[in-house]
């Protein structure tokens, strides 16, 4: 069971960077460090830990985006 769930999660800047929201991870470590991410709208650092059920909200410029 824990090796499904390694699959299943990734850091959140790499998660980020891949889906897009940012061109690079340190642009996506900066908007986090930032407060402009945050999980289950919680303040979080750029290695946690994301997955399927967590909410992610996004802001990029006057953009907001819930994941």
């Amino acid at each position: 069971m824990a090796a499904e769930e390694e699959n299943v999660s990734q850091r959140l800047d790499k998660w980020l960077w891949a889906a897009r929201f940012f061109k690079t991870r340190p642009l996506a470590v900066e908007a986090i460090d930032g407060g402009h991410v945050r999980v289950n709208d919680e303040r979080v650092k750029p290695s946690r830990t994301v997955r399927p059920s967590d909410k992610l909200r996004i802001k990029k410029g006057v953009e907001t985006w819930v994941v």
